[in-house]
């Protein structure tokens, strides 16, 4: 982890200004959901049944027609000898799905209540979850499915099918589920560990930098504003916006579109979101499902909402009923490593082109200033009474005062200003005073 902010800017410098990918936000849309694997699971367990199935009815009828009814009646015997581990599985594979799904419930409300609820998400998100619970319920349909294949004659010049191969399919699934279970146990459990949620975070908010690329600090060139289009759905929190349809819509039109709120802000309808620049509207057809609006925040489109869960987490840690400062310090770790990955990049707004190299969208982004006070601002609020806190906040202060260009230090000066405002007037004595603006990046020890 520690050198993902490097990674980033590596990748990320000189393209402030690229194409939009062709992808809808589809994919993270399904992410954020739980039904779409397990259904798929379903789904291609009713497949796989059904030619697994096909391929034993197509051997006993090639063996029938040779003839060989011997081995015909020693696949009889083997399908009879699988058909108690079958039954077995059957029955007893929704009582392990029940008790995988309790597991996670445990895990959701523990998470909810030690760290934020904004880190649900995490556990709705995991791969390992999805796909634990999608082989889980395609083994139980598979398993009812080969089960009642079996016919109830023995005799091999009379059978039409024996569930030989679909037999051990099934024993198959049932070794792959027991590896999954002890995979999704582990996974689970370091979900419960606050110190790799606080990493899971962090590595998404820089994901969500490799995406999309670097501002620009400029912006290009506009014609003034002509009109401007209004939210006309539900009321929500802006989640992301379709790039490559309105660079589409943009291009055909022949007008630059600004996208007015920031993600992550809640609009309502008649709230105006796109400035249209440079000739008219285009019409409300062309800019249906351009805008995804929910009931919470994502990190699709989201840079600052990782700070904000950061930050969350800092908080709850130092609330009285909690008293884990060590939690908030590993928080401002995280934070600072993230503001430190952007503290010589360009920070304005993105600028998403045609096939051309035309300007098409414009998308504000949170600017330095923002994303320092995000990440500091309420922690330092919390953390007067815990000078570990206190001194990591001003060892953090420091060290992107260091990294920062001279035009980006101001919030930075202002914010360890704050701090020692604050300890000052919660902390009389001098001596403990000066031990809690100390600077140390281990809190104390």
């Amino acid at each position: 982890m520690g050198n993902t902010g490097q990674t980033w800017t590596a990748e990320a410098a000189g393209s402030g200004r690229r194409r939009p990918r062709p992808l809808s936000p589809l994919r993270e849309h399904l992410r954020d959901t739980f039904w779409f694997a397990p259904t798929v699971g379903l789904l291609g367990a009713a497949g796989l049944a059904a030619g697994v199935l096909e391929l034993d009815r197509f051997v006993i009828g090639a063996l029938k027609r040779d003839g060989d009814y011997g081995t015909v009646e020693s696949l009889i015997g083997i399908a009879d000898d699988t058909k108690t581990i079958i039954t077995t599985v059957g029955s007893a594979m929704l009582t392990f799905i029940g008790v995988v799904f309790s597991i996670s419930l445990v895990a959701l409300q523990m998470a909810s209540g030690q760290f934020s609820p904004r880190v649900v998400r995490l556990y709705v998100r995991s791969r390992i979850t999805k796909c634990t619970f999608a082989v889980f319920l395609a083994t139980f349909p598979f398993a009812l499915l080969v089960q009642a294949s079996y016919e109830g004659t023995e005799d091999p010049r009379a059978v039409t099918t024996v569930p030989v191969f679909s037999s051990i399919v099934c024993v198959l699934l049932v070794l792959v589920s027991l590896g999954l279970f002890i995979a999704y146990v582990n996974a689970t459990l370091r979900l419960m560990r606050v110190s790799h949620v606080i990493d899971r975070i962090t590595r998404e908010s820089f994901r969500v930098l490799g995406k999309y690329g670097v501002p620009d600090d400029e912006r290009p060139a506009l014609a003034g504003p002509g009109a401007e289009v209004v939210h006309t759905g539900r009321a929500g929190v802006l989640r992301d916006v379709h790039i490559a349809r309105l660079v589409r819509v943009a291009r055909r039109h022949g007008v630059v579109l600004r996208l007015i709120p920031r993600i992550g802000d809640f609009v309502v309808p008649g709230t105006p979101v796109f400035a249209v620049h440079g000739g008219a509207a285009p019409p409300p057809r062309a800019l249906r499902y351009t805008v995804s609006v929910g009931v919470e925040r994502t990190f699709h489109q989201d840079p600052g909402f990782g700070l904000r869960q950061l930050s969350d987490i800092a908080q709850r840690a130092l609330s009285p009923a909690v008293n884990d400062p060590t939690t908030a310090v590993q928080c401002l770790d995280r934070i600072t490593q993230f503001l430190a990955a952007l503290a010589r990049q360009p920070l304005g707004a993105l600028h998403h082109c045609d096939r051309r190299g035309a300007v098409r969208l414009v998308q504000d982004v949170p600017g330095w200033a923002d994303l320092v006070d995000l990440g500091f601002a309420e922690i330092r609020g919390c953390a007067t009474g815990s000078p570990q806190v206190t001194r990591r906040l001003a060892a953090a202060l420091d060290d992107l005062w260091h990294l920062a260009p001279a035009g980006r230090r101001p919030p930075l000066e202002r914010h360890r200003a704050l701090l020692a405002d604050a300890v000052t007037r919660a902390v009389p004595d001098g001596a403990d005073r000066e031990f809690a603006l100390l600077p140390d990046r281990q809190g104390i020890g």
